[in-house]
């Protein structure tokens, strides 16, 4: 860190990568958060002496600047009013469904544009105060789009980095948006555009091309004098972590317990999403619903495991897509429950990743069908975990992931029976194919961790 007190390097984020634990009587302390994008990040922010600006995760005025296990935290404080309105509303609301394919009609409110420009304006503030004239900032995700220009502003010199953890849109969809131009020229703003894929980058440099003055390729624009880099970087996993876990005898003691209570002599499918009605969780169940009515598998043989991890339960959709999927859970076991045996195991709560990985192990298919997804790293969480090669993977064209794991079975989410006819040659695939295709899955996702994806993407700010 410069003498100045001020950061080479400086993370925007909506969330720090710490949160507060309740440690009893001791009262509330700050704890690092678990995630791929922490866990890559964490090592270069202590080594270049970083800041990462964020919101703590409550309402009111926000906590002063503190260091939590070498990285500094600059909290931004949010009213409940901003949070509904910039978080819940636009956020939520307007951008998710839009970038997502539309899959639930957008909403434009003008009520929530100017908090989410507000909210903008005070991350990229607090950033500034942090950044050295000619330090990097790396902007992450759709909460702080508008955030790339207003560092810009503040400190022109400065190398400024924004990364897109989402889709983006084809310009369509994008186009319906009221503040196009200005979420544009926000992002325009930055050195470096950087997508999860290749066809995201290609859509965003049209919307550019379309809705401003910038020119330019796909993959490179001028705007204002200024290059602008547009590319894919795929995110990925801390995959030696997943691999030692699935060694852990901590671990393997679990499996072990779970095959017993489940039934061992019953092939095992697994669903790990957020319950989030992007993820397609009905339509999957409704694919194994299929199998059922055919006979081809029964409660007998047979166990669907959906874990669905509460999310964004404030927001109506929210709470909609749990009835629905609640509905179906119901249907599925009271058809076609047999004695001692229950179809579909369904879990509405978070696991510890020890418990996850264990679920990865015990499960002869991974389902992973989202209508849209910008990467999806549960699929890779799973091809890192299966370490003796075994297991498929059922896998949505329209994830990210589906780009570099050739190896799984790839569907279209809105099909359910082709779903049932791919979930169907998952269960019945040789073992010497299963062992192939997993053996490509490990290959892709060994080679490309999330500490070369943050590596990769830094070195093309700096060039």
């Amino acid at each position: 860190m410069a003498s100045s007190g001020k950061s080479e390097l400086v993370v925007l984020a909506n969330r720090l990568p710490v949160r507060k634990v309740d440690t009893g009587p001791s009262g509330d302390q700050w704890a690092t958060s678990p995630g791929g994008l922490v866990s890559a990040l964490a090592p270069i922010l202590r080594e270049r002496g970083g800041s990462w600006v964020g919101w703590p995760g409550d309402t009111g005025e926000a906590p002063k600047p503190f260091t939590h296990d070498g990285i500094r935290n600059v909290p931004v404080g949010l009213t409940s009013g901003e949070l509904e309105a910039f978080y819940y509303g636009f956020c939520n609301r307007t951008i998710w469904p839009l970038f997502h394919d539309a899959v639930r009609p957008p909403e434009f409110h003008r009520r929530w544009w100017w908090p989410y420009v507000e909210m903008n304006s005070r991350f990229a503030s607090a950033a500034a105060k942090r950044l050295s004239e000619d330090g990097t900032a790396w902007v992450h995700d759709y909460q702080l789009m508008l955030a790339p220009q207003m560092i810009r502003m503040k400190k022109p010199g400065a190398r400024i980095g924004f990364f897109l953890h989402i889709p983006w849109p084809p310009e369509e969809l994008f186009a319906q948006i009221p503040w196009r131009r200005q979420i544009v020229e926000g992002l325009l703003a930055a050195d470096v555009v950087g997508f999860q894929t290749k066809l995201a980058a290609i859509n965003f440099a049209r919307a550019a091309r379309r809705l401003t003055e910038a020119t330019g390729s796909d993959s490179e624009l001028r705007y204002r004098g200024r290059k602008v880099l547009v590319r894919a970087f795929p995110i990925s996993i801390d995959t030696e972590r997943y691999e030692q876990l699935a060694e852990s005898e901590t671990v393997l003691e679990r499996v072990l317990s779970l095959r017993e209570m489940l039934g061992p002599e019953r092939r095992v499918i697994l669903g790990v999403d957020r319950l989030d009605y992007t993820k397609g969780i009905d339509v999957r169940l409704r694919s194994f619903e299929e199998l059922l009515s055919r006979g081809t598998v029964s409660a007998s043989n047979t166990v669907f495991v959906q874990v669905a991890v509460p999310s964004r339960e404030q927001v109506d959709e929210y709470t909609h897509e749990r009835e629905s999927i609640e509905r179906v859970v119901g249907r599925i076991n009271g058809a076609f429950t047999e004695p001692g045996r229950v179809p579909v195991h369904y879990l509405y709560r978070s696991l510890p990743v020890e418990e996850l990985v264990a679920y990865y192990l015990l499960a002869d298919v991974l389902m992973v069908t989202p209508y849209r997804d910008g990467m999806n790293l549960v699929a890779k969480e799973y091809v890192a975990s299966r370490r003796d090669g075994s297991g498929v993977l059922v896998l949505s064209e329209f994830a990210g992931a589906a780009n570099e794991l050739r190896g799984s079975l790839l569907v279209n989410p809105h099909d359910i029976d082709g779903m049932a006819q791919a979930l169907e040659a998952a269960l019945h695939l040789p073992k010497a194919e299963v062992g192939k295709r997993m053996s490509a899955l490990r290959r892709v996702v060994r080679r490309h961790s999330v500490f070369n994806w943050a590596d990769a993407f830094l070195k093309a700010v700096a060039a």
